[in-house]
């Protein structure tokens, strides 16, 4: 009875202890967000990759010839050019049949004289009517075979000095050996005679160029593209990085350990030759890169879900953060309509405006076609939209793409952009609500964002580099909290649950 007396007493207390927390942090509710001023920073998005490095081009070198390997004055890793003896095998008996074929060749020559003196002379005894007609014609008859089994005799030198040349393999690439099946004193296989194809003496490959099979999560495959730079790191040469390109994405997919991955071909320049086949690599996607603009952290943007929960934390009216929301929404409509206005690729400077960015109009290009597309686009996410494009449209876009500045209003400072990033920054932009500190309020701003880092946001639109940002908890956590603070509540009011009170 004195234990569970003492137990009571612990559970009141505590509860006591809580429901004074609670009620002191009603009175002196510490501030549930952290500021942020806005800034311009560097944002750079990669994604990274395991593979292995492959030669281009392998070639297994066999040998026409039949017998004993001679001599091989080669071993794995010597760098051969085209033509370079690789194996010497045995020429005794390709040598004997080339020497037999020489004396043939001979014979049949002296056959043709022959025969062509013996023709002469029956001419001249037919012309007289010494000798019949059929004598005669069996002179020429001679003739012909002779020059038939001359003929034959060619060919059959012919191939005997092929078959003494075939003795002698030769490298048929530049390149370098990566490895030997044979050695002197191994009796081999034709390839060209025997039905397995012939014994394989050598593998070689040119490694000026080699290539990296790296595979990709499916999460990242969007993200890659042909031509994309990629820096490759081996454990051999930690400190000394290659630069390579992308050549393709293979369309088949495979799966480890319930993960989906697709292979993606590197091209890595390798003059060097530090680079062997069989390395394992690291390869880093650079994916995005922009320099000194104006961010703001993931953590501040909200969505349109999430505002109404994002208010309630502030202390703001639901309602009137909507009406800030809709009013900035429409003075964004107006601005970019009067932007619109009637550019022409022969006006002033041949811009239009996207998002708060200008878009200058490569030649050719149709200014009324590229308003509606753009107009089209201003009021979605392109990543959405795009699927929903006509050949024509999207082959418009890409052009309109090629035109982004690279500096514009509302973007905190001047820097390049490619036709690639370009496309991906649009492609990788989104709408957002942030809370704003002004004057010494929270005000919700819609912006648009361009390319993430997953910690900060590049700013496209709607605040400038004087604003301060309020970084909220996350939904969830909000809710939590929430839930917490409704029990405490609670429990304050009614008591502990199971106990009763007298």
């Amino acid at each position: 009875m004195k234990l569970l007396a003492i137990l009571t007493l612990l559970v009141v207390a505590g509860a006591a202890t809580a429901f004074a927390v609670l009620r002191n942090g009603e009175e002196n509710l510490a501030p549930m967000y952290q500021l942020a001023t806005i800034s311009q920073r560097d944002i750079v998005v990669t994604a990274s990759a395991a593979g292995k490095v492959e030669p281009i081009r392998t070639v297994e070198v066999r040998s026409k010839a039949s017998g004993e390997i001679f001599d091989m004055p080669v071993e794995t890793g010597d760098g051969v050019n085209a033509g370079q003896l690789l194996v010497r095998v045995d020429p005794r008996i390709p040598q004997a049949t080339l020497r037999q074929a020489e004396a043939d060749l001979t014979l049949a020559r002296a056959q043709l004289e022959n025969a062509a003196a013996q023709l002469r002379r029956a001419e001249g005894l037919f012309e007289t009517a010494s000798i019949t007609e059929q004598e005669y014609d069996n002179s020429r008859l001679s003739v012909a075979s002779a020059k038939a089994q001359l003929v034959r005799a060619e060919r059959s030198l012919e191939d005997a000095r092929i078959a003494a040349e075939d003795t002698e393999v030769r490298a048929p690439i530049n390149g370098v050996i990566i490895q030997k099946f044979v050695e002197q004193g191994t009796v081999i296989t034709s390839a060209t005679q025997g039905i397995s194809g012939g014994t394989i003496l050598l593998q070689m490959a040119n490694l000026d160029t080699v290539q990296v099979r790296a595979l990709v999560d499916e999460t990242d495959i969007g993200k890659i593209k042909p031509d994309l730079d990629v820096t490759i790191t081996v454990d051999a040469f930690k400190n000394r990085p290659f630069n390579g390109k992308v050549l393709k994405i293979e369309p088949q997919s495979s799966v480890a350990q319930n993960v989906t991955m697709f292979p993606v071909l590197i091209r890595i320049p390798n003059s060097d030759g530090r680079l062997k086949p069989g390395m394992n690599v690291e390869a880093e996607f650079h994916v995005g890169a922009r320099q000194r603009v104006m961010a703001v952290p993931n953590a501040a943007l909200r969505t349109d879900q999430d505002v109404e929960s994002a208010a309630q934390v502030l202390g703001l009216d639901p309602e009137v953060v909507q009406q800030q929301l809709a009013e900035a929404g429409q003075g964004e409509a107006e601005g970019a309509g009067e932007s619109r206005g009637e550019p022409t690729t022969g006006s002033q400077d041949g811009t239009l405006q996207f998002r708060g960015r200008p878009v200058t109009l490569p030649d050719g290009v149709d200014a009324q076609k590229a308003r509606a597309l753009l107009a089209k686009l201003e009021s979605g996410d392109m990543r959405s939209m795009r699927d929903g494009l006509s050949s024509e449209e999207q082959a418009l876009m890409r052009q309109l793409m090629s035109g982004f500045r690279g500096a514009g209003s509302g973007m905190g400072g001047g820097h390049s952009r490619s036709e690639t990033s370009a496309t991906d920054a649009a492609l990788a932009g989104g709408s957002y609500v942030v809370f704003v500190l002004r004057d010494g309020m929270a005000k919700a701003v819609p912006i648009r964002t361009g390319l993430t880092d997953l910690d900060y946001s590049e700013v496209v639109s709607g605040l400038a580099l004087s604003d301060t940002v309020l970084i909220l908890p996350s939904a969830s956590l909000i809710a939590s909290q929430q839930e917490w603070q409704d029990r405490m509540s609670r429990m304050g009011r009614g008591g502990l649950p199971g106990i009763s009170r007298n």
